[in-house]
């Protein structure tokens, strides 16, 4: 494993940041639609939403849980292989492009799934998101192989 470019490690900071933070935000989100709609999680949080009811398929909610889900299932394994993949010192360029257009595309996803519900602009940022972490794994499964 080569040493990771300090310039690279500040940019992987940085944009992984901001990813957090859009993921925390998924939080309010799927609570703001639980409270709109009057959907509890679970029987005991009545406590809060005194006309809510126990609901476990609302499509308003579950539209928001799912692009959560779906940060889960991608970002998480993101944020390893990079980890990884940036100590096969790629050139700065790539890495920053990479992590950048990887970080924007999660947005894009998010947005185009929870707010404008449209296709292809999910299918694009999901694939384009996913393209860069298969990327990032097979090189870093040539490098350390």
């Amino acid at each position: 494993m080569s040493e990771i470019n300090p310039e690279v490690l500040k940019v992987f900071g940085f944009w992984s940041s901001i990813l957090v933070l859009k993921m925390l935000a998924m939080v309010p989100l799927t609570a703001r639609q639980r409270f709109r709609k009057h959907v509890l999680a679970s029987p005991e949080d009545g406590v809060f939403i005194s006309k809510g009811k126990a609901v476990y398929n609302d499509p308003d909610v579950e539209r928001v849980r799912r692009a959560h889900l779906n940060d889960l299932e991608n970002v998480l394994p993101w944020f390893i292989i990079t980890y990884f993949w940036l100590g096969t010192g790629p050139s700065p360029w790539l890495a920053k492009t990479l992590i950048q257009t990887f970080v924007l595309s999660r947005i894009g996803h998010t947005i185009s799934y929870v707010i404008f519900q449209q296709q292809p602009l999910r299918a694009i940022t999901f694939a384009v998101a996913f393209g860069i972490t298969g990327y990032e794994i097979f090189k870093t499964l040539l490098y350390y192989y």
